[in-house]
């Protein structure tokens, strides 16, 4: 009873110190949309490196991955090292070709520079991802809700709980107060995987004990468990999606000018190349020491055999962590219907104060919504992987439209978002189709043939040419597009 009181003060602490930093960088969100959809553009690097790290390090990337490595071993680990050189890639290349775009948004670019159509479209796929991935941070934040207090909440409620906090806080202070809140929570979220994971290494024994009571042949194997073939397309996924996600981007967009956004992206993706396997670890020996409990729960049960402060300290963090994840995703996709949808069809002369009470009616409805998807989610990384492919058509897209416009037709953009649909409906409702590896393969290959092929065959080129790579503009508001 003595613990339950702990945990409790832990995560009631949390939540509280994380909403008084929103309400502290309130006012800086007040003033214009620009202030809370980014930041005003005035991200530092650390804010950059803090929101990449915690948009990428959440419930996917740690109890997802100890999910994981519960059942294959360490290799686990790799997914999260995906994500972090995908966000390098990105800095070293996309970052500064946005910022030059003077773009608020995807599908700002589908209209701006092929049609109203793939506009469209690409809304559609972007808000669905994001929600896709965001009800993810939902079932993650209620199963460590539900192992740090088994007496106060059941998975469901835990989701519920976590639904108020994440929508609470990405109301209150937008883009300012997700990256603000990042600072601590990744901090203390790195601090207590590192921690929990030698404090449990001692508590099982030492390595020669692990080692010797592996629950099988490839748990240390870092290639081994899951493959080089799934290594591989979790790397190919994940530049994808860094290249073209919207949360991402948005990131990027914040940052207060170009070299800060470049190297907030590198920074970011090299601290996060460890700590999936500190996760992978952690699922490891609860494989060897819980072999009958579910994988989701592998992380959290495990944390708990420690001290009660550190316990509740370290799944408060990872707790955490899903919130800093779930607020930039639900901030970009309330951005990308208020916008791309409501400015722009509904009520095109609407002030920027309507504008901003759009957006945040838009974070509310859009965060309830995805209540409804992750009370249907079962693995956390194969769910993910299958939603995230779809942006291979938006890579396909802004790659070629960046380097290539001159081969681009107006015509193709639609399209290529088209087949990235009809493929993965395909690969989900007919196996005999998966000739390839991982859907991710067969989007890439789809989407670069259609879009190649439509611009070949047709005359009529995009609207505009791409930005040079060497030109640094000041940005725009949202209000001036």
């Amino acid at each position: 009873m003595e613990n339950a009181w702990i945990e409790m003060v832990i995560i009631g602490a949390y939540i509280g110190v994380l909403f008084l930093i929103s309400w502290y960088v309130k006012q800086r969100a007040a003033g214009s949309t620009e202030n809370y959809v980014l930041a005003g553009r005035r991200l530092t690097t650390p804010l950059i490196t803090v929101s990449i790290v915690g948009l990428a390090v959440g419930g996917a990337s740690t109890i997802g991955v100890a999910e994981q490595a519960y059942k294959v071993g360490l290799s686990a680990g790799w997914y999260t090292a995906a994500w972090g050189i995908g966000a390098i890639v990105t800095g070293l290349t996309v970052a500064k070709k946005y910022r030059n775009m003077h773009m608020t948004t995807i599908p700002e670019i589908m209209e701006r520079y092929y049609d109203r159509k793939s506009m469209i479209a690409g809304i559609v796929c972007q808000i669905l991802v994001q929600l896709v991935v965001m009800s993810l941070q939902y079932v993650a934040g209620g199963a460590i809700l539900a192992a740090l207090m088994p007496q106060i909440f059941t998975p469901v409620t835990g989701m519920l709980t976590s639904a108020v906090v994440f929508i609470g806080i990405t109301l209150i202070g937008g883009m300012w107060s997700a990256s603000q809140s990042n600072l601590l929570n990744v901090t203390l979220q790195y601090m207590g995987i590192t921690v929990a994971a030698f404090l449990i290494l001692s508590l099982a024994g030492g390595i020669e004990t692990v080692q010797l009571n592996l629950p099988s042949a490839t748990a240390f194997d870092f290639v081994g468990g899951v493959g080089v073939m799934t290594i591989v397309t979790w790397i190919v996924v994940l530049v994808t999606v860094n290249l073209s996600l919207q949360a991402i981007i948005q990131i990027s967009l914040g940052a207060k000018d170009v070299r800060t956004a470049r190297r907030g992206f590198v920074i970011g993706g090299l601290v996060m190349l460890p700590v999936g396997f500190f996760s992978a670890f952690l699922g490891v020996v609860a494989a060897e020491l819980y072999p009958h409990i579910s994988a989701m729960t592998a992380l959290p049960k495990l944390i708990m055999e420690l001290n009660p402060w550190i316990a509740g300290v370290t799944l408060a963090s990872l707790w955490a962590a899903d919130v800093s994840t779930a607020c930039n995703l639900l901030l970009s996709a309330a951005t990308l219907y208020s916008h791309d949808i409501h400015k722009r069809f509904i009520n095109p002369s609407m002030t920027d104060g309507q504008y901003m009470r759009v957006t945040r009616a838009s974070v509310l409805l859009l965060g309830l919504l995805t209540l409804g998807f992750a009370l249907t989610i079962s693995g956390i990384i194969s769910t993910l992987m299958a939603g995230l492919s779809l942006m291979a058509s938006f890579s396909v897209i802004v790659l070629m439209t960046m380097y290539a416009p001159k081969y681009c037709s107006r015509h193709a953009a639609f399209y290529t978002i088209v087949t990235s649909v009809v493929v993965l409906a395909a690969w989900m409702a007919f196996p005999a189709v998966r000739i390839l590896p991982h859907v991710i393969y067969a989007e890439w290959l789809a989407c670069g043939s259609v879009f190649i092929g439509i611009s070949a065959c047709s005359q009529r080129a995009i609207k505009g040419d791409a930005p040079e790579l060497d030109v640094e503009a000041v940005e725009m508001t949202p209000a001036q597009h």
